[in-house]
C-alpha cells in the first residue's frame, strides 16, 4: 500500500472529480478499481488495475484525464502510469457484477470528450464468455471541442437571440423555452454554441447530466438497441439526462422508426422539466420528412434564427482568431479583405485565414493583400460565382422562353407552370435560401408550393432522361 497522505489527499480528490464528470456507473466498474501504489521519480504516479484488459481500457479511454486532473492536485505530476496487479487493486463494485444493465447513465460530457459507458464486468475480466451486447457497451455522447466555447464565440446581430438564449439555458436553472431550437445555414455556429452550453454546465452545474450528440448518431444508437434487442437500455439512458442535445436533426428525415422514439424521448424528457436543445439547417416548419407532431414539438419552445454574418461580424471573427493564433503580423488591411470576399460561412472564412497564414510561414512571405489573392484563388472564384435566385430565374425564363414576368405571376398554364418548378428546384439546390425565403421570391408563394414542385421535378427526373439532360444543362449554365 502506497503511504503518503498527501498524494493519497491527491487521489481522493481525483476520485471525486471523476465520480462528478462520469456518474457512478461508469466510475464504479472503471475508476474504483483502480489503486494508488507507487510515485515514480520525479513525476509519475503509478496505479494498479486488476487486468490488462481494463489496464488497455483504461488507458485508451481516461489516462489523459487522469493526468490532466493529477497535474491541477500535484504540479508535478506529468505522466500516470498502470500497472496489473490484481492483489493491489482495489475491488471491484458488487453493482458491475450485479447489474450488468445500467441503472443510470453516465455523464457523456468531460473535457477529454464522450465519456464511454459502463461495461459489465464479465467482459472486463476478458473470460471467454459469449454475451449480448449493449448500448452501455459504448460512449454514446459525441466529443466536445474545447474551441468551442462562449469566450470564443463572436456576437453580432445575426446571432444575437441565438446566443442570449444559449447562454440562458447554460446557467443551468429551469428556462421557460423548451426546446431551444437553433437554426441556420451551414457553418454559422449551430454547433459551437451546443458545445459552449455543454461546456458551461460541466463547470456551472456538474451534478447534471449532459448529453451531446449528432441525430445521426442518435439513430445508430436506437438501430443498435434494436439489433440488439435492448430498447430498455437505449430509453433509460436518453430519457435519464438532465439536458439533451441533438445537432442536425433534420438528418432523421424520412426515418420512421428514430423519429418515433425521438418523439416519445422528447416528450418524456420535456414532461420531466428536463431541457432539450435542437439544431438543423431550417425552421422546425420547413423540416421535410419530419412528422407533423415533431415539429410541431419542436416548435413549442424558442426557435432562434442564425443568419448570415454580416461584414463586422465577419471581421470580428477574423480578429479573434488572430488573437487566438498569436500572430501579429496580419495587416487589417487583409483581415478587411477576407471579411469582404469570404462570405459564405464562418469555417470558410477561418479556414482562409488559416491558410494564408500557414503559406506566409512555410514559404517565408509577408502576409499581404495580393498574397491572399493568390493563396485563395479557388475559393475567391467560388465565393464570386455565387448563384442568386434571381439569376436562377432569368436563366430559366431564357431557357424555356417564357417571360419573367409570368414566372413570378399568378399563372398555372403548364408552359408557365414547368418552369416555374424548375426554377423552384434549382434555387434549392444552388442556394442556402430557406424554402419560405424561395417562396417570397417567386410572387409570395407559400414554402408547401416549393416542397412540392421540388419533388415533381425530382420525379420527372428520375423517368424522363431528356427533362434530366434539361436540368443539367441550366445547372452547368449556372455554375460556369
Amino acid at each position: 500500500m502506497f503511504q503518503n497522505q498527501q498524494f493519497e489527499a491527491a487521489w481522493t480528490a481525483v476520485k471525486k472529480r471523476l465520480r462528478l464528470e462520469l456518474g457512478d456507473n461508469t466510475f464504479q466498474s472503471w475508476i474504483r478499481p483502480l489503486n494508488l501504489v507507487e510515485l515514480r521519480a520525479p513525476d509519475t504516479v503509478v496505479l494498479a488495475v486488476p487486468t490488462t484488459f481494463m489496464r488497455d481500457y483504461v488507458r485508451s479511454h481516461f489516462a489523459d484525464r487522469l493526468t490532466a486532473l493529477w497535474r491541477t492536485e500535484e504540479p508535478g505530476v506529468t505522466l500516470v502510469d498502470f500497472l496489473v496487479a490484481p492483489r493491489m487493486a482495489a475491488p471491484a463494485a458488487s453493482v458491475a457484477v450485479a447489474a450488468p444493465a445500467v441503472a443510470a447513465a453516465p455523464r457523456p460530457v468531460a473535457a477529454y470528450g464522450a465519456a464511454p459507458a459502463a461495461v459489465p464486468a464479465v467482459a472486463m475480466a476478458a473470460a471467454p464468455v459469449a454475451q449480448t451486447s449493449s448500448i452501455q457497451d459504448v460512449g454514446v455522447g459525441a466529443p466536445l471541442d474545447t474551441r468551442f466555447t462562449f469566450d470564443n464565440f463572436v456576437v453580432g446581430k445575426s446571432n444575437e437571440l441565438a446566443h442570449a438564449a444559449a447562454r440562458r439555458v447554460a446557467e443551468g436553472e429551469a428556462v421557460k423555452f423548451n426546446p431551444l431550437f437553433l437554426y441556420g445555414g451551414v457553418g454559422l455556429g449551430k454547433t459551437h454554441l451546443m458545445h459552449a452550453i455543454a461546456w458551461a454546465l460541466r463547470e456551472k452545474a456538474p451534478e447534471k447530466k449532459v448529453l451531446y450528440l449528432s441525430a445521426e448518431k442518435f439513430m445508430y444508437q436506437f438501430i443498435r438497441a434494436l439489433r440488439f434487442k435492448d430498447t430498455m437500455a437505449f430509453k433509460e439512458q436518453f430519457r435519464s439526462v438532465d439536458v439533451l442535445m441533438i445537432d442536425d436533426v433534420q438528418f432523421i428525415s424520412g426515418k420512421d422508426s428514430t423519429q418515433e422514439e425521438f418523439f416519445h424521448t422528447f416528450n418524456a424528457l420535456v414532461d420531466h422539466n428536463r431541457q432539450v436543445i435542437i439544431s438543423a439547417d431550417r425552421s422546425p416548419t420547413d423540416l421535410e420528412g419530419i412528422e407533423e407532431r415533431i415539429r410541431s414539438r419542436l416548435g413549442w419552445g424558442l426557435v432562434a434564427d442564425i443568419h448570415p454574418t454580416d461584414y463586422e461580424l465577419r471581421l470580428g471573427i477574423l480578429e479573434q482568431k488572430v488573437e487566438g493564433m498569436g500572430t501579429q503580423d496580419v495587416p487589417r488591411r487583409v483581415l478587411e479583405f477576407l471579411a469582404h470576399r469570404i462570405t459564405s460561412n464562418v469555417r470558410e472564412l477561418e479556414g482562409a485565414l488559416n491558410r494564408v497564414v500557414a503559406f506566409a510561414e512555410l514559404v517565408g512571405r509577408p502576409i499581404t493583400v495580393e498574397m491572399a489573392q493568390e493563396v485563395l484563388q479557388d475559393l475567391l472564384r467560388a465565393n464570386d460565382r455565387r448563384v442568386t435566385i434571381e439569376e436562377i430565374q432569368r436563366k430559366v425564363s431564357d431557357y424555356y422562353g417564357v417571360r419573367l414576368a409570368d414566372l413570378l405571376s399568378a399563372r398555372r398554364a403548364r408552359a408557365v407552370a414547368r418552369p416555374r418548378q424548375v426554377a423552384m428546384y434549382l434555387s434549392k439546390q444552388l442556394t442556402s435560401r430557406s424554402l419560405p425565403e424561395i417562396g417570397r421570391k417567386f410572387g409570395g408563394r407559400d414554402h408547401t408550393t416549393v416542397i412540392h414542385a421540388v419533388r415533381k421535378i425530382e420525379e420527372l427526373c428520375s423517368t424522363d432522361t431528356a427533362f434530366q439532360d434539361d436540368i443539367d444543362a441550366l445547372r452547368r449554365v449556372l455554375e460556369a
